[in-house]
């Protein structure tokens, strides 16, 4: 996800500045990296699984050895891992997490390339009736891109429905928490809402991150009807370029990680943070700031 101009948001009053989460202006550096780190000890319900070593990008085949080690790392701290595709080596996300013990949402990459479309719905398919898919999802930002209409995501998510009868699998569509206010359709299909939220992406100060986001939930939530809302995506980056008042910097990382995982935990909120790796690809419609959003670099070192 990446900065949009156009206003989508229905909640109002927000004052992007105002406190809210821990009180941090007591902590030195040292202080701050010690709170990170018991966090991040702590555990976390989900982490998105960053696939690429530096060098590489999507259409790379990835190999289980690969996938296999940084699973490994990621295993003692979280209970879920969710995938963003099922081809060129993303299938193994799956299957290796399973081996692991942790639990995965699986997603087929959908875009505007109907041959690449087909594989990725097949082998989400083909995963899921193999007993590796907790949670479906029929693809990720695809409207927010404007890769596919309505009607036909729509036709892709029944489909996986329709293949996954009786499995007990939830399926849904991940995208920016405001599509589900703008699409009511996506959530009278889905079992379960996904919803990716980002007060980075809205120029956010760190000061009023927590309450931002804590309001996008609220608004997938009262989008959701009564349907569980799990938070896919959200998260900061340690460097980069800034955003209005969001700026980029290991203090802020640090801060909205933790802040996002004691209220998740306390509100009981199934969270996917944003993410594992960092990953120098991706620096094309985000910026610079796209390489740096993991909570390990791209030589899979803890940051902090």
């Amino acid at each position: 996800m990446s900065y949009r101009n156009e206003d989508y948001h229905t909640y109002s009053g927000i004052n992007f500045t105002e406190h809210s989460g821990n009180d941090f202006s007591e902590y030195s550096s040292e202080d701050l990296k010690k709170l990170w780190r018991k966090t991040l000890n702590n555990g976390m319900h989900g982490i998105c699984f960053s696939m690429y070593e530096d060098g590489q990008e999507p259409g790379d085949i990835i190999t289980e050895e690969q996938v296999e080690r940084r699973v490994k790392i990621l295993k003692p701290y979280t209970s879920w891992i969710r995938s963003f595709s099922c081809i060129e080596g993303n299938e193994h996300v799956a299957r290796i997490a399973h081996k692991h013990g942790i639990k995965t949402m699986v997603g087929a990459w959908l875009g505007d390339n109907k041959e690449e479309n087909e594989k990725e719905i097949e082998s989400l398919i083909t995963l899921a009736k193999e007993g590796y898919v907790n949670i479906a999802a029929v693809g990720n930002e695809v409207l927010y891109r404007n890769d596919l209409s309505l009607e036909e995501l729509l036709q892709y998510i029944k489909r996986v429905k329709e293949a996954l009868s009786g499995l007990d699998i939830p399926v849904g569509y991940v995208d920016a928490y405001y599509e589900f206010t703008l699409h009511p359709e996506l959530v009278e299909i889905s079992d379960v809402i996904l919803s990716n939220c980002y007060p980075y992406w809205e120029g956010c100060h760190i000061d009023g991150a927590l309450h931002h986001m804590q309001q996008m939930f609220d608004q997938a939530t009262d989008a959701a009807k009564g349907k569980k809302v799990i938070i896919t995506e959200t998260g900061w980056p340690s460097e980069g370029g800034s955003l209005k008042g969001a700026f980029s910097s290991e203090e802020n990382a640090m801060k909205y990680f933790i802040n996002t995982q004691l209220w998740a935990t306390k509100a009981n909120i199934e969270v996917f943070y944003f993410s594992s790796f960092d990953e120098s690809w991706k620096t094309g419609n985000e910026g610079d700031v796209g390489a740096y959003w993991g909570l390990w670099d791209k030589h899979e070192n803890l940051k902090f």
